[in-house]
């Protein structure tokens, strides 16, 4: 494996919490927990309470008991703060290679390159403290030849404690010894998708994977797992995408913090998602040709009146503008909007979506201005915060009965002007002696 360009993940360990954590180190051992849309799942979890045995994705109610004996820490989601460490995680990798395929929101590939045996293991340290030094994540590193040994690597640079926060496969013995720890379902894009099938053919670890034959594998799963396992065993298949692929349709939708029942609340719900779907939109520089609408009541409430409808409306030309996807919206709401249902959920599906430098300029459209107005809000909401400035119908107030419930969220530390930390100086009380005269 060795005189071959190296793959790096790197990945920051329990990410929300982690972020949470920078901003109040008086919690570093506190045992936490950070719930989802509505303080509804559990969605990330402390290295403590994972040791109680919480898993992820339980509903809070379930465990609120257990929290209350072991003092566990709820904290309603905070994105906009998870989404800024992110940018500057991201940003800070860019120092160490300009290869780069961002993953997740907590994860990324570099591309290594080739270089001395001897320096990858003081890389992969370098790359842990840096992030540690500057940002204040803890993260783990993984190395190898391919991105599925580097995938496998970084788990055992988070299971391995002896390992210290770092792994580098460097030979196909270490391969194995690896491989052998653990079971199918770690293997990186395997799961609980193909582990259950995987297991009743023989198959429980990765290394009884590794060996297996990539023609059965392709025949019985795809030609992706048959990639896997050539990954596995050092033949790089997975190739690097430094320029992310443009999203087909955009979607953006909440549950509410309280049903709803007026056309004017909905309204203003529908409106914050098509300001967030377009400012989406206008980043990735693409414009839609459609917009769907829809709005949904409790499906598990079946006392009350179900109704799930939705609807796509066509836009004249093609557009990236919020005053026009709004208006589009405006009219697919007013066509499904029923009186006497209680609604939970209201969205936006952005689709048909092309490249915006792609688009021909129209005789008859949108004068410029119109496009500079946008171009002003958008540069407004990124300096001073997000809804700093929108469209009427969103409404004025920020905080509406029907958002999102988030009773405990920690402030916005790093993207609201009015949420920063505040530090404090005070004059030392013991006098200072002199060490020269002024006479």
């Amino acid at each position: 494996m060795n005189g071959r360009p190296l793959v790096a993940l790197i990945d920051v360990n329990n990410m929300y919490v982690s972020c949470e954590r920078v901003f109040r180190p008086d919690l570093a051992r506190t045992p936490i927990v950070v719930l989802s849309n509505n303080d509804g799942c559990v969605i990330s979890r402390s290295a403590e309470v994972k040791a109680l045995g919480v898993p992820m994705g339980v509903p809070w109610f379930k465990v609120r008991d257990l929290a209350k004996t072991h003092r566990i820490l709820a904290l309603s989601s905070n994105y906009d703060l998870y989404g800024d460490m992110s940018d500057r995680f991201i940003s800070t990798l860019r120092h160490f290679s300009p290869t780069q395929e961002v993953y997740s929101i907590d994860e990324c590939f570099l591309g290594v390159g080739d270089m001395p045996e001897s320096s990858i293991m003081d890389l992969g340290r370098d790359i842990r403290q840096t992030i540690q030094q500057w940002i204040g994540l803890p993260v783990c590193v993984g190395l190898g030849p391919t991105k599925t040994l580097a995938k496998l690597a970084n788990h055992a640079a988070k299971k391995q404690e002896h390992r210290q926060g770092v792994c580098f496969l460097k030979s196909p013995e270490d391969v194995t010894s690896i491989a052998q720890s653990f079971p199918v379902r770690d293997v990186w894009g395997v799961g609980a998708r193909y582990s259950k099938h995987l297991t009743s053919l023989g198959l429980r670890t990765i290394e009884d994977l590794r060996q297996w034959s990539p023609d059965l594998a392709r025949q019985h799963f795809g030609v992706n797992l048959a990639r896997t396992i050539w990954e596995l065993r050092g033949e790089a298949c997975f190739k690097f995408q430094e320029i992310p692929e443009d999203k087909k349709c955009i979607t953006s939708s909440r549950s509410f913090g309280n049903a709803l029942t007026s056309l004017e609340h909905l309204m203003e719900a529908i409106s914050l998602h098509v300001t967030r779907g377009s400012e989406k939109l206008r980043a990735q520089g693409s414009v839609a040709r459609a917009i769907r609408v829809f709005i949904m009541t409790n499906r598990h409430r079946t006392q009350d009146l179900q109704y799930y409808p939705g609807v796509i409306i066509s836009l004249e030309s093609p557009s990236d503008d919020t005053r026009s996807l709004m208006q589009a919206a405006a009219e697919g709401l007013r066509r499904i909007y029923r009186p006497g249902f209680r609604y939970v959920k209201a969205g936006i599906n952005l689709i048909d979506l092309t490249r915006k430098d792609l688009q021909p300029t129209p005789l008859w459209g949108m004068p410029r201005t119109g496009e500079n107005l946008i171009s002003v809000m958008d540069a407004l909401n990124d300096r001073f915060g997000s809804r700093t400035v929108g469209l009427g119908i969103m409404g004025l107030s920020q905080e509406r009965n029907w958002s999102m419930k988030r009773e405990n969220k920690t402030p916005s530390y790093t993207t609201e002007w009015d949420e920063l930390r505040c530090v404090f100086a005070t004059r030392h009380k013991k006098r200072i002696p002199r060490l020269w005269n002024h006479n």
